[in-house]
């Protein structure tokens, strides 16, 4: 089976004739390591699907960066907020590693979503699970200290530490990397 329905089969299962359209609407994308699927002032287009690799979303202020998120195979995502309001981003998305997929243009998703009502309900349950990982993302950063949040992302995205820098993984916590190497000394 594709790979997108596998993915999306675990959150809407679609008839024949709406999966045959929705994987027509795929384009294969390759990005080497360290390529940029959206650059900051770019306004998203697209929901991206990894098959293979690492991406995170991030944006500098003051020449520090803040990295919102890692999203990593398999998944399919887009930049939230400039695609919903068409504002240019704030945030870049760049591959961490050469990463493979598809990619799904927003033309094409509402053509999708006029047609088949599955389709809409996947994308508004896609919408969903952004909306609950932001909240969920703000609440952390809010309401835990660094020690708290770093033990989160060693329980819930351990495979990841394997595959980002220190440097990333401190930008996500909101700490230098001195901070980060006392907590996992303290560990």
């Amino acid at each position: 089976m594709h790979p997108v329905l596998t993915y999306t089969d675990r959150i809407v299962r679609l008839e024949p004739p709406a999966r045959d359209e929705l994987l027509r609407a795929f384009v294969p994308q390759e990005f080497p390591k360290g390529a940029c699927l959206l650059r900051a002032g770019q306004t998203s287009q697209h929901y991206h699907f990894i098959e293979h690799g690492l991406v995170k979303s991030s944006f500098y202020k003051e020449d520090k960066e803040f990295i919102m998120n890692f999203f990593k195979e398999p998944i399919l995502f887009t930049e939230i907020n400039s695609y919903l309001t068409s504002a240019p981003s704030k945030y870049q998305l760049l591959a961490l590693e050469p990463t493979t997929g598809y990619r799904i243009a927003r033309p094409d998703i509402e053509r999708l979503c006029r047609q088949h009502h599955a389709i809409e309900t996947l994308f508004k349950q896609l919408l969903a699970f952004a909306s609950v990982g932001m909240m969920k993302r703000i609440s952390e950063m809010l309401e835990e200290n660094a020690t708290v949040r770093y033990r989160l992302f060693v329980q819930e995205k351990a495979p990841l530490l394997q595959r980002i820098s220190l440097g990333d993984l401190a930008a996500y916590l909101g700490i230098t990397q001195v901070s980060l190497s006392r907590i996992r000394a303290g560990q």
